[in-house]
């Protein structure tokens, strides 16, 4: 007769994919930041000359403060998602996705007529420079979360179960992107 011992115990998750989101928000936010400091760093430089915003220059208000609270909702609908992933609610994370992507789009929509509303040429003086190297740069991060939110539409509603940590990951991602929208409305949008 044998005697075996019991089983261990299950190995713990490894999240490879919140992880690694994680440390590409930071990164990002690293980027961001970077830019908002030399953004800030410029801009005092400039008002200490006595110069200011280019008076020829408007932006649109209402649009960017629209991009800004599309944003906020955004995070609520992947939130949603994450929500509707943990209890098995299929039709809802596919709603929830959707919604999250229509979000994405109409940011995408909100900053090309910032854009053109401006009609701001880039080698005009500095200002323009930075302008769109910021702006263009958080316009990159919100097209990256909407193919995101593409390949966790197809993960978690392709008949795979279990695409939880995905669908954090999601939504980590979009909480990042609009912290980092947050930095840069306030301070390139509002204080100019």
């Amino acid at each position: 007769m044998t005697l075996a011992l019991p089983a261990g115990p299950e190995p713990a998750p490894r999240r490879q994919i919140l992880v690694g989101t994680a440390l590409a928000c930071v990164a990002g936010t690293m980027l961001v930041g970077g830019q908002l400091a030399i953004w800030a760093l410029i801009r005092d430089r400039a008002v200490e000359a006595g110069e200011r915003f280019p008076e020829s220059f408007a932006i649109p208000e209402v649009a960017s403060n629209v991009m800004l609270m599309t944003l906020y909702a955004l995070c609520l609908f992947a939130q949603w998602t994450v929500y509707s992933a943990k209890r098995g609610d299929r039709a809802h994370v596919g709603l929830s996705l959707g919604i999250v992507g229509l979000m994405a789009v109409a940011f995408i929509n909100a900053q090309a007529y910032v854009y053109n509303a401006m009609e701001m040429p880039v080698a005009d003086t500095g200002y323009p420079g930075m302008f769109y190297a910021i702006t263009g740069t958080i316009l990159a991060l919100v097209i990256i979360g909407l193919i995101f939110t593409a390949v966790t539409a197809f993960r978690a509603l392709g008949g795979r179960g279990g695409e939880l940590e995905l669908v954090a990951s999601h939504a980590l991602y979009w909480y990042f992107v609009a912290a980092a929208f947050s930095g840069v409305w306030f301070l390139v949008y509002v204080t100019k």
